[in-house]
């Protein structure tokens, strides 16, 4: 056997594991999406026969469809822009290695170790009017009257949401940009200093380009987690009040586990899918270096 095809047939073994994780956890589990997708299948049993294109357009006729379209958007727009927002701001600030900028850096990242779904109990527990602690406190302060309702509105629960997740996110998109910043070659602002540069067009001709792939990086995690958002939902608000939180994904686990429908849960999986590759592609052609 000649060296090239040994080495050949080795590279072939290394990459065997990994070519079998990807067809067993992702093709194999897509292509089934698919089928469920064009057919007649119950979570409960029953008949499994074609009947394509029923499940998308029984997708289209649900009423709440657009509703948590529009929704999800919101609330990737509104998520996404306050969290790297403060995350950059938290970047700079900490990213001088000080005894108080080590202090504030773990005090910022300590949420980040928490699961979504503990944080999402942690918050609810703290909304809840019965046994939560911040109404009770700011009525003994003599601040309000009465109980908050925290989740009781479509606007205090998007909100208190929002609060949620950018309490549990900004330290680990902090940790990104401050990575990429601290990549970022001192000789460089020296140069942007000596030439007579101000902070901030040095930070806008110069952070800012170099720091592009952390900031793709970033934009690219916030935009996917919050169009998949679910846990934070699903414990805080169930989707209410009056259907006003109800995300994608929820809509997808409730035609799924509630209509048991797995038909046009594997429909509308397909849809999001689609589009997040289209998002996701727009998304890195729009933050990738320039020459």
């Amino acid at each position: 056997m000649s060296i090239s095809r040994r080495r050949a047939l080795l590279g072939w073994a290394y990459a065997a594991p990994a070519a079998a994780f990807v067809v067993l956890l992702f093709l194999v589990p897509l292509a089934t999406v698919g089928q469920m997708s064009v057919s007649d299948w119950s979570l409960l049993g029953g008949n499994r026969g074609w009947n394509a294109p029923d499940n998308f357009t029984d997708l289209a006729a649900d009423p709440l469809l657009w509703p948590s379209v529009g929704f999800t958007l919101f609330y990737t727009v509104l998520v996404g822009v306050i969290v790297l927002v403060l995350a950059m701001l938290l970047a700079l600030l900490v990213q001088e290695s000080t005894r108080w900028n080590s202090m504030l850096r773990t005090a910022v990242l300590v949420p980040s170790a928490l699961g979504l779904a503990s944080a999402s109990l942690l918050f609810w527990g703290l909304y809840s009017p019965n046994i939560g602690p911040i109404s009770p406190i700011l009525q003994w302060l003599g601040v309000i009257h009465e109980p908050i309702s925290f989740l009781g509105t479509p606007q205090a629960a998007l909100w208190s949401t929002v609060f949620l997740i950018v309490w549990r996110f900004t330290g680990f998109y902090m940790l990104i940009l401050m990575v990429g910043l601290q990549a970022i070659p001192v000789e460089v602002y020296e140069a942007a200093r000596l030439d007579g540069a101000s902070r901030w067009t040095t930070f806008w001709n110069v952070t800012l380009p170099l720091l592009r792939p952390s900031i793709a990086l970033a934009v690219v995690l916030s935009v996917t987690g919050s169009l998949l958002a679910f846990d934070q939902f699903f414990i805080l608000t169930k989707g209410g009040p009056d259907n006003s939180t109800v995300t994608i994904v929820q809509l997808i686990y409730r035609a799924a586990f509630q209509h048991f429908n797995l038909g046009v849960a594997a429909a509308l999986s397909l849809l999001v899918l689609l589009a997040l590759l289209v998002i996701n592609v727009a998304q890195f052609r729009a933050l990738r270096p320039k020459d």
